[in-house]
């Protein structure tokens, strides 16, 4: 709502040399016909005046442009220096005069006032505040240059440490990469921030494939599996501890020949003109990821784990009879053990072959938070859920008791989609919410999702209900008690959900622990 709309002359308007268009701001939807409702902010057209409300079907978008931004700024400026209650006595007197000299039988005359479009607020007009730097430059002129400045020598370092790359002679023909910093502030679950990072990223979207890459697939761990492990953790009391690989895609070891620039703030004095020669992995590399899971695959399978069948991001070592099972996720690795000083071993391993950081007993995995007590294991989301229903605005809303009505069917939508894109950002939130922690609202977001290319009343109304549903069931979430440690599946389906293809709606669920996985 609220952006650029080139909107056409309506055809008993249009003129055969007029304009063809109009500047228009997007307000809504028509209430009684199929079209879009308009506020006009620029025509040419002498009929169609600023400042009016139209209905048409006729418009192209522009999503990145919202003309009445500028406009609310400059008509704030112009309320600060002439008041709205204060007249200057010159207009008054001159307006009077030439009221008494009219004469009657003289055609009205339309008044050449520009109209200044009224502004709607933020029900219009969405815009993000962020203050992560783009570039070294405004990393480094921003209010926390200290901690950019502490990040990017940390990045630096573990770069020449890891001996990434080496300054040379660019080859003949050779056009090298280019490469950039990238800023983010980590945060955590209540939203403070836990650290700042800085990455030195290859521009990989100029790498070209059979020459600078082969293969790029690299397997990361499941939800399932981490919940299965989980589970079993509360089941067997296994400790679970975490630890984090830092600087991971450096560790990956090149097959190819691959030259770059060298980075902002960092070009060696008196060899400008010379590239970087990449000897090892970098991030933004397109083979960057499997190079890493090779290298760690190969470093644990020397030391006598095995890779598990079922998901190749799990591995297991017995011996002594003792058991150690290592899950990874890119750089989150999660260590099951019911034995700590074989926990402590296998993380001096670890440290001995990568730069690790010991993240202690774990506490949040892939923004899941872990609550270990006396009754099991609980994993938890509820920062996610209150972030989803801050930022659609359900923050406030009343909770409901039931994610969704079985009685209701919902049909597609045969009228003009109702707020399409937002509809589908809710259910891209909540499907992964759905798939993490939150099994209950699985159904009702699977149903919704069918509907996600034109969305009616009908749908967001029932969107609205899981909406307010999880407002009531912030803190809930999947508790693993350890009983029953077998593994039980139920499956159910209904009769005809889908009126209109006549299908019916099928689902499943295994439990292992107490809990679903």
């Amino acid at each position: 709502m609220g952006c650029l709309a080139k909107v056409n002359v309506p055809i008993t308007k249009k003129r055969k040399l007029g304009p063809k268009t109009m500047d228009c701001v997007i307000l809504g939807y028509a209430y009684h016909s199929i079209a879009y409702r308009f506020l006009i902010v620029k025509s040419e057209e002498p009929d169609m005046h600023v400042g009016t409300i139209m209905e048409s079907r006729d418009a192209t978008f522009f999503e990145s442009f919202f003309p009445m931004k500028d406009t609310h700024s400059s008509s704030s400026q112009s309320s600060e220096i002439i008041p709205s209650s204060i007249t200057p006595p010159e207009q008054t007197e001159h307006t009077h005069e030439h009221v008494t000299e009219e004469d009657d039988s003289a055609a009205p005359r339309r008044s050449k006032r520009q109209r200044t479009a009224k502004s709607f607020g933020k029900d219009f007009t969405l815009y993000l505040v962020d203050d992560t730097p783009k570039s070294i430059s405004e990393a480094y002129a921003s209010p926390d240059a200290d901690y950019w400045k502490e990040t990017v020598r940390s990045e630096m370092d573990s770069i020449i440490a890891n001996g990434t790359w080496e300054v040379t002679e660019r080859p003949y023909g050779c056009k090298p990469m280019g490469c950039k910093w990238v800023f983010k502030k980590k945060l955590r679950p209540d939203g403070t921030i836990e650290k700042y990072k800085a990455r030195l990223i290859a521009k990989g979207y100029t790498q070209k494939e059979g020459g600078d890459f082969f293969d790029t697939y690299s397997p990361v761990a499941r939800l399932t599996t981490i919940r299965v492990l989980l589970s079993l953790a509360a089941s067997h009391g296994l400790l679970v501890h975490q630890m984090d690989v830092k600087t991971t895609f450096l560790n990956g070891e090149l097959d190819e020949e691959i030259y770059m620039d060298q980075p902002d703030g960092f070009v060696v004095e008196g060899q400008e003109g010379k590239v970087c020669k990449l000897l090892k992995s970098l991030y933004g590399l397109k083979q960057a990821s499997k190079q890493w899971h090779e290298k760690f695959d190969k470093t644990l399978t020397s030391a006598g784990f095995a890779v598990n069948e079922a998901d190749k991001c799990v591995y297991y070592r017995h011996g002594g009879g003792e058991g150690v099972i290592l899950c990874l996720y890119v750089d989150d690795i999660l260590i099951f053990e019911t034995n700590l000083e074989v926990i402590n071993e296998v993380k001096s391993f670890l440290s001995q072959n990568f730069d690790m950081k010991d993240l202690g007993v774990a506490d949040i995995i892939l923004n899941i938070k872990l609550i270990r007590g006396e009754n099991g294991i609980t994993l938890l989301q509820s920062h996610y859920v209150e972030k989803i229903l801050n930022r659609f605005g359900y923050i406030d809303s009343k909770p409901s008791p039931t994610p969704d009505d079985p009685s209701l069917l919902l049909r597609k939508n045969k009228r003009i989609a109702r707020n399409q894109l937002e509809y589908s950002q809710i259910i891209i939130s909540l499907m992964y919410l759905a798939s993490a922690t939150r099994p209950d609202i699985s159904f009702a977001v699977s149903k919704l999702n069918r509907f996600t290319s034109n969305p009616g009343d009908d749908h967001w109304r029932v969107l609205e209900r899981v909406m307010r549903y999880l407002k009531g069931t912030v803190e809930l979430g999947l508790h693993y008690t350890g009983y029953p440690a077998v593994l039980e599946g139920y499956s159910d389906s209904n009769w005809i959900s889908d009126v209109d293809e006549i299908k019916a709606t099928s689902g499943y669920v295994f439990t292992l622990g107490g809990g679903a996985v």
